[in-house]
């Protein structure tokens, strides 16, 4: 059986699936209509005026770096060196959470002379991944084993309307399953399957805008620190 890497631009490895997933892994979602679900009231205030910093807080996201060991730079190195943001980062794929950003075009003109090549960046406020995990989009029930929950973040505005949900490929057994999205954010699942890949570079094209894509586990992390009232943690 072939290997392949651990992480492909931010995206967990895509092996051969053993079987197939039907819609029916999904009961919870019938036709993926959404439900919205807040905090519940046991929450604390703590948690709270968390989730209020968090909000203010900018998410980037970088997209083909660190792969195949082309255009590679360590992103905990550049989080160190915008400290004065209170960055923290986020796994080895190039996901920083800034805590602080101050002016958005000051910071970001900021973090593009630190980078040692061009790069596409996308990025969204907290805010919008915090409302994102109210609504809870995949649901209660785990995904089965080879099936992996993503968010992609479009680097600009999405010019185009999309009717969705929309399987791809459009015929026989679906490889990625686009559920849903909001401002920036495009979520759904897809199958580990080596031609996987292809089919979630199909998101630029659907949206008419440069897409880079994170695990729903990766999302979750960011989230924690999101929440966190302890800077630079």
């Amino acid at each position: 059986m072939a290997r392949y890497a651990k992480f492909v631009n931010g995206i967990p490895g895509i092996p051969v699936p053993q079987r197939a997933v039907t819609r029916s892994d999904y009961p919870s979602h019938g036709d993926y209509t959404l439900s919205i679900v807040g905090p519940t009231a046991s929450a604390s205030p703590r948690y709270f005026g968390a989730a209020t910093m968090g909000s203010m807080a900018l998410i980037v996201f970088f997209r083909g770096i660190n792969v195949g060991g082309h255009r590679a730079f360590r992103p905990s190195v550049l989080a160190k060196e915008l400290g004065i943001y209170d960055a923290v980062n986020v796994g080895a794929a190039g996901t920083l959470v800034i805590r602080k950003p101050g002016l958005r075009a000051k910071f970001l003109a900021e973090l593009r002379r630190k980078l040692p090549f061009e790069a596409t960046i996308a990025f969204c406020d907290g805010s919008d991944l915090i409302r994102l995990e109210m609504e809870n989009p995949f649901g209660t029930e785990p995904p089965r084993a080879d099936v992996v929950q993503f968010v992609s973040i479009l680097s600009e505005a999405g010019r185009r309307r999309v009717s969705l949900p929309i399987a791809l490929p459009e015929g026989g057994e679906w490889l990625v399953r686009i559920i849903g999205s909001k401002n920036r954010l495009v979520y759904g699942v897809y199958r580990r399957h080596m031609k996987t890949i292809g089919y979630l570079g199909q998101i630029d094209r659907l949206f008419g805008a440069p897409a880079t894509t994170r695990s729903w586990n990766t999302m979750l992390s960011v989230l924690r620190i999101l929440k966190s009232d302890e800077p630079g943690k």
